[in-house]
């Protein structure tokens, strides 16, 4: 089943599953740490493109920062090629095998309208393609203003591990990333600036530990067209919070590391925390 989220009187339900979806006990991952060109997506997914060669053979799944073909921008209007990034996305999804995880600046039209999203896609290596539009915009960067917010989460099923689809400041809202006994792990990734990385480190541990879950967090390094300075500290927790892989301060990375579900399981056995969890819905 999905997640079930209230909004007023109206009831959604989030949940995807891939076409390649058996069961499988070890899931491989691969996170990407660059350096970004400030709002130039052709030079961002051919240096992505790169780095996605240094990957290991038989990883599962890659996950790029947040708005991975700009950087960090409250004027989406400045970027083109949404339709070009998928295409992208989708061709290196197919070349190297994986899903392919990361989010952009993505313009929706409505009628004669149109409106921005902060959109993570989670594009499968059979051309399937996910989205979670950020729920949670950064009003101190002025997001709220240019973007507009999604309103539900979104749970992706691939090689039967279930994951949640997070981006940058809903790392913050612990309610929001509740675990309720639907996923496995959870994906975040991020612009998050370097003086603020002390809360980024503290609070993808703590998101592991209580949600008894993976966490994956991807952030970028370099400076922006803004002056802001970006760290990495691009991580991989396990459910107990232990860091099983810690991307180098300020510097480009590709890091790997393997999840078990059966470790996963046994933890959740043997230290059921979730059974005394308090029961909620959001409004």
């Amino acid at each position: 089943g999905g997640d079930e989220v209230w909004l007023g009187d109206e009831l959604l339900t989030s949940s995807a599953a891939a076409s390649d979806n058996s069961m499988q006990e070890s899931l491989s991952v691969a996170l990407i740490q660059p350096d970004l060109h400030w709002l130039k997506p052709t030079a961002n997914r051919d240096h992505l493109a790169a780095l996605l060669l240094d990957i290991p053979s038989q990883t599962d799944v890659v996950v790029l920062p947040e708005v991975f073909t700009s950087g960090f921008t409250e004027k989406p209007e400045l970027i083109s090629g949404d339709q070009k990034t998928m295409t992208w996305m989708k061709a290196q999804a197919s070349l190297h095998q994986v899903a392919l995880a990361g989010s952009i600046a993505c313009e929706i039209e409505q009628g004669s309208d149109s409106y921005f999203v902060n959109r993570l896609l989670f594009v499968t290596p059979a051309g399937e393609v996910f989205h979670y539009d950020k729920c949670h915009l950064f009003q101190m960067g002025d997001e709220h203003k240019r973007y507009r917010s999604g309103d539900n989460r979104q749970i992706v099923e691939y090689k039967g591990w279930k994951l949640l689809l997070t981006i940058c400041y809903d790392l913050r809202f612990p309610v929001f990333c509740r675990n309720k006994s639907d996923y496995d792990a959870m994906i975040c990734v991020a612009n998050w600036p370097a003086v603020r990385r002390h809360p980024w480190r503290t609070l993808l541990q703590a998101r592991a530990i209580e949600n008894q879950a993976y966490v994956l967090g991807v952030n970028r390094v370099g400076e922006d067209g803004k002056g802001l300075l970006y760290s990495g500290d691009s991580m991989a927790v396990d459910f107990q919070g232990d860091i099983l892989i810690d991307g180098k301060e300020g510097c480009e990375s590709v890091l790997a590391a393997t999840f078990s579900m059966s470790l996963l399981q046994r933890a959740r056995q043997q230290f059921p925390v979730w059974q005394d969890a308090d029961n909620f819905h959001f409004s």
